[in-house]
C-alpha cells in the first residue's frame, strides 16, 4: 500500500513561475528514493550499453558475425531503454544524470574497455556480468518503488529485468 503523499513546496523559481507542485500520490521522500535508485540503474544501464557497443565494434575472430549481430541487437535495445529510464526519473520530479562522471560515480559496472578484441569469450563473460549487475540494481529499486506504490516504475523495471535476464542467459549459453 502506498504511503500518503506529503505536500511538497515548489522551488522559489517554480513558485514564481506558477508551476504546480508534484502531487502524483507518492510522497516526496519515496519519489526521491526511487529516483536515486533509478539514477544508479540508469548509470549501470548506460555503462552496459557502452560496453556492448564497444564490443560490437571491436569483436574479431571466428565468432565475429554471430557476436557482431548479437551485440548490435542488444545495444540497440539498451539504447532505447535509456530514454525511458531517464524520463521516469524526470516524471518523479528529479534531474536525470547524464555525464560519464556521474555514471562512473553512480554505477556498479567496471569499465574494462581494454579487452583483447580477439578474446570474444572475455567479451561475452563481461556482458553476462554486466547484464546480471543491471538486474541486481533493478531489483533493489523495484523493492523501493513497490513499497511506494509506484506501479509505473515497477512495470519499467520488470520489463528491463526480463530483457537483461534473457540477454545474460543467451550470452552465457555461448560459453557452454
Amino acid at each position: 500500500m502506498a504511503k500518503s503523499a506529503k505536500t511538497e513546496k515548489p522551488s522559489k523559481k517554480d513558485a514564481a513561475a506558477g508551476v504546480p507542485q508534484i502531487d502524483i500520490g507518492i510522497s516526496t521522500g519515496d519519489r526521491k528514493k526511487t529516483a536515486d535508485g533509478l539514477s544508479r540503474f540508469l548509470a549501470d544501464s548506460y555503462t552496459l550499453y557502452l560496453k556492448t557497443h564497444n564490443f560490437h565494434w571491436n569483436v574479431t575472430g571466428p565468432m565475429f558475425n554471430t557476436l557482431h549481430l548479437m551485440f548490435e541487437g542488444q545495444y540497440t535495445e539498451e539504447w532505447t531503454a535509456l530514454d525511458a529510464i531517464a524520463e521516469r526519473i524526470r516524471a518523479l520530479g528529479y534531474r536525470a544524470p547524464g555525464s560519464y562522471a556521474e555514471f562512473v560515480k553512480l554505477g556498479s559496472i567496471a569499465d574494462d574497455a581494454d579487452v583483447d578484441a580477439t578474446d570474444w569469450r572475455e567479451m561475452v563473460r563481461q556482458l553476462v556480468s554486466g547484464n546480471e549487475a543491471v538486474c541486481r540494481t533493478a531489483r533493489k529499486v523495484l523493492k523501493t518503488a513497490d513499497g511506494a506504490g509506484d506501479d509505473p516504475t515497477v512495470d519499467l523495471l520488470t520489463q528491463r529485468l526480463n530483457i537483461h535476464e534473457k540477454n545474460a542467459w543467451m550470452l552465457r549459453s555461448l560459453l557452454a
